[in-house]
């Protein structure tokens, strides 16, 4: 009998961004949107933001990891990422739940873009004033 592979699936949103993500026992191989990890986040930055909760419980080279993300630029989709792979990591072990947590990577960022007001040039700016 052939032996299941056991997937797990979360959701991550950050600013207009959504990441699925499933996460299943691995060799440590990350790809989103069928490209590999630095092909699709080309700056190392938004690499370490995606990588944080495999090194926070040291599971970068145990599981890995299949992503699908849209909407939004690419540092929301690193943010989404993110909490996509810090909700599947405690699916994966509760136990992983402590050291996430701790770090913060389990708080979703609910700072989005606030919209522009009728009769202004933005979302804050006022037209100038002026007396005469």
């Amino acid at each position: 009998m052939e032996a299941t592979i056991e997937k797990f699936y979360a959701t991550g949103k950050r600013k207009e961004s959504v990441a699925k993500v499933w996460v299943q026992k691995g060799g440590g191989e990350i790809s989103v949107n069928k490209k590999s990890l630095k092909e699709y986040f080309r700056r190392e930055s938004l690499e370490c933001i995606v990588k944080h909760p495999l090194i926070a419980t040291a599971t970068l080279d145990s599981v890995d990891i299949h992503a699908t993300v849209h909407g939004g630029g690419l540092s929301g989709q690193s943010g989404a990422l993110r909490l996509g792979i810090s909700r599947a990591l405690i699916l994966v072990d509760s136990g992983l739940r402590a050291p996430l947590k701790k770090a913060g990577f389990l708080t979703r960022d609910s700072r989005t873009v606030e919209r522009k007001k009728y009769g202004q040039p933005g979302a804050r700016k006022k037209f100038q004033f002026s007396k005469r």
